[in-house]
């Protein structure tokens, strides 16, 4: 996959840029890059100001599942897996799939799940009953604050 150099912000804050590697579900990306924006703004800048560059992609179930198994050792496909050196690979699949179960969008999904990735980078884990509470409760408040 290519990589474009891009600038962090003037505000101290990385650059992030969304990509779609899947053409299966449409989404719309100009609203998706400027919630990333909005949402990574909403985020510690504090913990995100080694990345240079964060970038986001969106990708289908197969890639997600392939991912899966050759870094985490686990079968099938998840939502969102990040890397500690500014990735986030979203499948898009599964966000529509779960979408249908909790009763949101695909496309609220995929925020959430670029939130996930980006308090994951922040450095939030969610393996513990308590540390998923405490990624949960800054989910909600990264989402509220990264609203339109």
């Amino acid at each position: 996959m290519a990589r474009k150099s891009v600038k962090p912000n003037d505000d101290g804050a990385p650059a992030i840029e969304l990509r779609n590697m899947q053409r299966k579900i449409p989404v719309n990306l100009r609203h998706l890059q400027s919630f990333a924006e909005r949402a990574l703004r909403a985020c510690s800048k504090h913990a995100l100001q080694q990345f240079e560059e964060i970038v986001v992609v969106l990708i289908s179930d197969d890639r997600m599942a392939d991912l899966h198994r050759r870094f985490l050792h686990q079968r099938g496909p998840t939502d969102v897996i990040t890397f500690q050196h500014g990735e986030i690979f979203i499948s898009v699949s599964t966000a529509k799939r779960q979408a249908r179960e909790f009763g949101t969008s695909t496309l609220a999904e995929i925020e959430l799940y670029i939130v996930h990735g980006l308090l994951h980078l922040s450095g939030f884990d969610d393996r513990t009953p308590a540390a998923t509470r405490r990624m949960r409760a800054a989910e909600a408040r990264v989402l509220k604050n990264a609203a339109v």
